[in-house]
Parts: C-alpha cells; sequence; structure tokens
C-alpha cells in the first residue's frame, strides 16, 4: 500500500494518500476526483554508510554546511 501525492485538478490543493488497490482517489480539500498523481522524489544514500563529516570541522545542518567553506552546499 503506496502513499502517493497528488494535484486536485479542481482547486489545485497537493495531498499525500495511502491508496489500497482498487480506491478511488478524492481531493482532500474539495472531494474532487478529478485528481493527479504526481511524481515522487526522494534522497536514499545506498552505501550503507553515515553520512560523512563536513571538512572545515562545522558539521552538517539539514544537509548544508554550517559554515560553507569545505563546498557542501
Amino acid at each position: 500500500m503506496p502513499i502517493y501525492e497528488y494535484t486536485c485538478k479542481q482547486c489545485s490543493d497537493e495531498f499525500e494518500m495511502l491508496v489500497h488497490t482498487g480506491d478511488k482517489v478524492s481531493c482532500t480539500s474539495c472531494g474532487s476526483t478529478q485528481v493527479a498523481r504526481r511524481l515522487s522524489l526522494f534522497a536514499v544514500n545506498s552505501s550503507g554508510k553515515a553520512m560523512p563529516e563536513c571538512a572545515c570541522g562545522d558539521g552538517f545542518e539539514k544537509g548544508r554546511c554550517g559554515s560553507g567553506m569545505c563546498g557542501a552546499n
């Protein structure tokens, strides 16, 4: 049962929904069944290793170097 992202064609609301096979999807705001499934993007660290430390020693803050000195921005 995957979670899909949708955009309502009637009110332009964006929402996520857990969808079972055969379920009809309707907008969570206006109830319209005219919705479009969106492409979901996600990040994966497939190496199985922890994220590297920042070369400048500041560490990562929300995936970015704290000072910008190491080029990890």
